[in-house]
């Protein structure tokens, strides 16, 4: 049986916020003319939870496309990041993690991953500098190197900013031993740190090398094909992720019901209305998400609410309800439903 709590949260007004960022469409269809000698493709990051690899599409985009969160399963859906130069356009996919699938949902995540993987030019291993490479990094490159189509591949050492010197040059001779161990070849080797923006343009400047001659894919004012409902909702699950405990983030999804601007506003002063559902599985989960008198939902829906002005331009006000669907992870209707 579905159930429902509502919490508005109140908008924080400011004449100063400009108009709405409209919506970008789906992956485009035609080409635009590039100069000579323009590369253009698609890469992705893989790695283990928590190894940096949203936060460092988001620092290579330079804008937030991807949420963020210590809890692992965070990325669900395939979003495309749009890097332009002029000598290039690189397109990068932040995917799913790869995990031993225990519900449908996780079935059609891996899905995605592999078909992710199997499409990309290149793709960037992050091995972060502040855990030692183990099994679950050899098993990702084990599933890489039996794909069909193999991509060119780049260690990427993360999180630098967390160790020594001495801890990183241990690290990068860790991961050059793995490319005769695996039977691999690393194109390139580099540390990163993606907060401190430290060698964040020398992994572009790597991953552009290796794409191929092609035209331009993507408009050039864009950094991601995902649509702003799509962002939004992202931002209210990751607000959501917060504070909750390692079995509830696997239940939690966000779904837009409507988005509109505010009837009657000023042209300089406009507004946008978005009333957002947030379902999990079972009623006791509903309650963990609403807290106590409906605190924990007001703190999720502040949160949001200022990422989705920072992301619009504009004011927002935002009205979250909670809704049960029992078991939607093993269920293909509401699977479907949720657009997974």
């Amino acid at each position: 049986m579905n159930a429902s709590s509502d919490i508005h949260d109140d908008p924080d007004l400011d004449p100063d916020e400009a108009a709405l960022v409209a919506s970008a469409g789906g992956a485009a269809a035609i080409s635009w003319e590039a100069p000579e000698g323009f590369r253009s493709g698609f890469a992705c990051f893989v790695g283990r939870p928590n190894a940096g690899k949203s936060t460092l599409t988001n620092a290579i985009v330079g804008e937030k496309i991807a949420i963020t969160s210590s809890k692992p399963q965070t990325t669900r859906r395939i979003i495309r990041g749009i890097v332009n130069r002029p000598d290039a356009q690189l397109v990068l996919v932040d995917t799913p993690g790869l995990h031993r699938p225990r519900t449908l949902l996780g079935e059609r995540l891996n899905d995605l991953v592999y078909e992710t993987w199997s499409s990309v030019d290149v793709i960037g291993v992050c091995l972060p500098c502040n855990q030692r490479i183990g099994p679950g990094d050899e098993f990702l490159l084990k599933e890489i190197s039996e794909l069909p189509r193999r991509p060119k591949l780049v260690a990427l050492a993360t999180k630098t900013d967390l160790v020594s010197r001495e801890r990183i040059g241990q690290h990068l001779m860790k991961i050059a031993s793995m490319e005769e161990q695996l039977g691999l070849h690393w194109e390139a080797i580099v540390p990163v740190s993606a907060l401190t923006d430290d060698q964040v343009d020398i992994v572009v400047d790597e991953l552009v090398s290796l794409l191929p001659a092609g035209p331009v894919l993507f408009p050039d004012d864009e950094v991601t094909d995902e649509p702003v409902e799509t962002r939004i909702a992202e931002l209210i699950r990751e607000a959501a992720l917060e504070g909750v405990s390692d079995e509830l983030p696997h239940s939690i999804a966000v779904i837009i019901d409507e988005m509109r601007p505010r009837e009657g506003r000023p042209a300089d002063k406009p507004m946008m209305d978005v009333f957002a559902s947030i379902v999990v599985e079972r009623d006791s989960q509903k309650g963990i998400i609403i807290g106590h008198r409906g605190e924990r939902l007001k703190e999720v829906g502040r949160v949001a609410r200022l990422q989705a002005r920072d992301l619009l331009g504009m004011p927002v006000h935002l009205a979250i309800h909670v809704k049960v669907m029992p078991e939607w992870q093993r269920d293909a209707k509401y699977l479907n439903r949720l657009g997974f």
